[in-house]
């Protein structure tokens, strides 16, 4: 089987990179308040960019933050 074209590659790499979610989107996805997933912004424990006035989470961060709490509960 061929391999896909490199720009293809880079297209689907970016469609990844780009992946980012709003607060509510990420206030439904772990079943928290508003205000809960401000604190987790606001102390650096779920990393988020700003574009203009909206927040935006990627959603490697919101992966990350919840594997970092798993191994947490595990310890």
């Amino acid at each position: 089987m061929a391999s896909p074209p490199l720009a293809v590659l880079h297209r689907a790499e970016a469609v990844q990179v780009l992946d980012l979610l709003t607060v509510p989107q990420v206030m439904a996805r772990l079943q928290l308040g508003r205000s809960a997933v401000y604190d987790l912004l606001r102390t650096g424990q779920l990393a988020s960019i700003t574009l203009g006035r909206a927040r935006r989470i990627p959603t490697h961060a919101l992966t990350d933050f919840i594997r970092t709490r798993l191994e947490q509960e595990a310890a």
